[in-house]
């Protein structure tokens, strides 16, 4: 573990401190570069822009470019720990945005805890971006701030901690049933954590066919239930009447586990309790709710998925929010609606059923990529990803309504999309050797 935080530390400050920068896209190497970029060029563009406010898409980069936003409410597994410590986190997801989608990002920490002084000081930056990745904050407030934003901004707002975690894990879901021969309107579901992302991962599983009836939420107290006093809003959507008070009573003979809470309080007689052929998703980390080795020990029937890395079928954001905000963006989408997140958790779930390509297997040569009850999602370093989801939201956003520039031919879309990382790739190597255009001046 030390050796990890040494080299954790090191690898955020040096060469030099940070994971991001700004890098430009355009000529710069002579005046007429600058006279062009600056003034007087930069001008044209303006008064372009004033006359014909979509002409932003032309002429500035807005159109792809994601704000990282968070207050630091709710970061990763720390909690709390306030705007300053989760610019490391912000700057990790801005990361990720380039690298996976090639969109550009900026993290942006707000010393704002009040849910009103975020919600302004969000929406007055809205000119500047084309789309709102909502990071680490804590809940309730993060649902009021979601709902807002999104009812009062014209550009695609998410909170990743929700809608994220709902996506891949509805796409986990969808293969999971396959592979367990489970009707998903029959399945029974236990849902352990009542926070931003499990509120959000159980109404997406509903609008993928799972039934209300079908459903017990349990939070640190035990199952909801509607002789509750004092319920929230979102809680109380999934109170119910049965006589169920414990984890350990709602489990038994349940179809699915969803854990977004805490370690370890599943035990093996609760896993054996479930019904024949369970699903399991324990997604508290750094340890999920029941130990892996212990869950595969106790039923050799289980499909069983975590947030880690080191273990089979790490359900991980990044398999979406990249290619999310990428055909969000490329569409002029003014949201990312319920339709594009179906679409997306659909487009994950597909590509796991494809056979590996061979990249992936050189990049995981120790592991099962077959689909299977080891393999029923995509790895993050699939690059089918970029162009199937981002297809498959640009398309689900322009039948829903909310695509305001539809894209015209989705197939040139998708081959586009196919070699996008590439030649990203070598326009940073050839930055970093300084080899820059033509000046037009010298021409």
């Amino acid at each position: 573990m030390n050796n990890l935080k040494e080299k954790a530390l090191s690898y955020h400050e040096h060469p030099q401190p940070g994971k991001i920068a700004v890098v430009p896209t355009k000529p710069y190497s002579c005046p007429g570069d600058l006279s062009l970029a600056y003034s007087p060029g930069v001008a044209y563009p303006c008064l372009a822009i004033k006359d014909n406010p979509t002409a932003v898409r032309r002429y500035t980069g807005r159109s792809n470019l994601v704000a990282v936003i968070s207050n630091g409410t709710a970061v990763l597994g720390l909690g709390n720990i306030g705007p300053l410590a989760a610019k490391p986190v912000m700057e990790g997801k801005a990361l990720l945005f380039k690298i996976y989608a090639g969109l550009d990002a900026y993290d942006i920490e707000l010393d704002a805890a009040d849910p009103e002084a975020f919600i302004a000081a969000v929406k007055a930056m809205t000119p500047t971006f084309g789309g709102i990745n909502l990071e680490d904050i804590k809940a309730p407030e993060c649902f009021e701030i979601e709902r807002r934003l999104r009812e009062e901004c014209d550009i695609p707002v998410m909170h990743d901690d929700q809608h994220g975690t709902a996506i891949i894990s509805a796409a986990a879901l969808l293969n999971a049933l396959t592979i367990q021969g489970k009707n998903i309107g029959e399945v029974k579901l236990v849902v352990n954590g009542a926070g931003a992302a499990a509120i959000a991962c159980t109404r997406l599983y509903m609008a993928l066919g799972v039934k209300h009836d079908n459903i017990v939420m349990c939070d640190s107290k035990g199952v909801i239930r509607a002789d509750r006093d004092g319920l929230s809003g979102a809680k109380k959507e999934f109170a119910t009447t049965r006589d169920l008070h414990t984890l350990a009573d709602a489990l038994v003979g349940a179809d699915v586990f969803l854990g977004l809470s805490v370690a370890n309080v599943m035990s093996p007689e609760m896993l054996l309790s479930m019904a024949p052929k369970p699903i399991v998703f324990a997604l508290a980390n750094p340890d999920p709710e029941i130990d892996h080795d212990l869950a595969l020990a106790t039923r050799d029937d289980l499909i069983f998925a975590t947030g880690r890395s080191d273990f089979s079928n790490q359900i991980n954001n990044v398999l979406g929010f990249p290619y999310i905000f990428r055909g969000a963006l490329d569409c002029d989408a003014s949201e990312i609606n319920e339709d594009m997140k179906l679409a997306a958790a659909r487009a994950v779930a597909a590509l796991a059923h494809e056979p590996a390509t061979e990249s992936l297997r050189r990049l995981y040569p120790d592991k099962s990529l077959e689909f299977g009850p080891k393999y029923i999602l995509p790895k993050p370093f699939d690059k089918r990803l970029l162009p199937r989801v981002s297809r498959a939201v640009a398309e689900a956003a322009a039948t829903s309504g909310v695509a305001r520039h539809p894209l015209a031919d989705l197939n040139a879309y998708e081959r586009y999309l196919s070699t996008l990382i590439d030649r990203e790739n070598r326009y940073m190597s050839e930055l970093m050797l300084n080899e820059g255009s033509e000046c037009p001046v010298k021409k």
